[in-house]
């Protein structure tokens, strides 16, 4: 009998969603018996600047990858000629595949509403919206609110560390570059896929995102004075709102 190649990676999905629904019912009923279970006492932070003991390293992968970029943002204008609504779909299929590892997140910072928003967004689009390719659980007012494990490490004090421009990567902070490692071992779709299955994937991703992007990297980068500080300041602002969110 042959094999569906997919029934391992389905499998590893439904586990993690047992596990989810199991963990949250657990704090739910935490919740009912201490009203003050999910109180954390932190302060603020007003300022969102970052050390860049590396800025000489990182001038040098800004300016590499803005060449990748201008070198690959071709490909992603001649996915233009296809249908816009064809490449959202795409774009959703990928967004809902990291859909757990927002979940577990949001678990893992007690937002037990956000749990269940991006719970019930992937059970919703996997089934009902074909794999993710559609997105009716927007329609039905579940509204994502991605979280990943940098912003979890922030939720609990952790600092951004220095600033990193990661080749092909881009902007980062050595908090988020460890948590997107913790990321990449949460989501089931690298349990089962090789390097050489999961560079490609991630490339496809890439491009149809800049495909449905109307061009902002460039008027930024043009409009900058330095756009490297630019880039930097912008980066560090955006995680530093995410984490306060």
């Amino acid at each position: 009998m042959r094999t569906n190649p997919l029934r391992p990676i389905l499998n590893r999905f439904a586990v993690l969603i047992a596990l989810l629904a199991c963990l949250t019912s657990t704090l739910l009923t935490a919740q009912e018996d201490d009203d003050d279970f999910f109180i954390f006492d932190e302060e603020e932070e007003s300022s969102s600047s970052i050390a860049d003991p590396f800025e000489g390293i990182n001038r040098a992968s800004f300016a590499f990858n803005d060449k990748i970029y201008r070198g690959v943002k071709p490909i992603a204008k001649g996915l233009r000629a296809f249908p816009e609504p064809v490449r959202t779909s795409g774009a959703n299929f990928f967004d809902n595949l990291g859909t757990p590892v927002s979940a577990i997140n949001a678990l893992l910072q007690f937002d037990l509403p956000n749990t269940g928003t991006e719970l019930g967004r992937f059970l919703i689009n996997t089934t009902i919206g074909l794999l993710g390719f559609f997105d009716p659980a927007s329609d039905l007012g579940l509204i994502s609110d991605t979280e990943d494990l940098g912003q979890t490490f922030g939720r609990y004090g952790i600092g951004q560390g220095f600033y990193l421009v990661i080749p092909f990567m881009g902007s980062s902070s050595l908090r988020d570059a460890l948590g997107s490692f913790g990321n990449n071992a949460m989501n089931p779709l690298y349990w089962e896929l090789h390097d050489d299955a999961v560079y490609p994937i991630t490339l496809v991703d890439a491009e149809i995102a800049l495909s449905l992007d109307q061009d902002t990297y460039e008027a930024f980068y043009d409009g900058a004075l330095d756009p490297y500080i630019f880039f930097r300041s912008a980066y560090t602002q955006n995680r530093a709102g995410r984490v306060e969110e």
